[in-house]
């Protein structure tokens, strides 16, 4: 079965429900260990930052990767002749729409999978 791809703007409705959830979640636990953390506090708040860390680095490359498939698809068209017409609006805003949804793509995987793994109901 093929993946389905989604978009920049189901990643951000994805990303803006799940991101409330873990901060929310973890804001409660960073009060409730107070100033002495457990072994599980220390992990958890030490993978939350060096994972945001990882998402960022993640989110830049296949930004950037795409960026560069994108140029690669232009230059081709270009020099095979085609109208720079033909590359106008419709076509221009798709592929900046696909860069930015493998940008996104990086962060919002680990939201929601924090969201799931600290939601309560499992």
């Amino acid at each position: 079965m093929a993946r389905q791809r989604r978009t920049a703007s189901t990643q951000l409705l994805e990303l803006g429900i799940a991101a409330p959830q873990v901060v929310a979640h973890r804001l409660a636990r960073m009060a409730a260990a107070g100033p002495r953390l457990s072994a599980r506090d220390r992990r958890e708040f030490t993978g939350m930052v060096v994972e945001k860390q990882a998402a960022f680095a993640q989110a830049w490359m296949a930004m950037w990767v795409e960026g560069w498939r994108v140029q690669q698809q232009w230059w081709v068209s270009w020099l095979g002749g085609m109208p720079a017409a033909a590359w106008q609006a419709d076509r221009l805003h798709a592929a900046w729409e696909q860069v930015a949804a493998r940008g996104i793509a990086p962060v919002r995987r680990r939201a929601v999978a924090n969201a799931r793994r600290l939601s309560p109901r499992r």
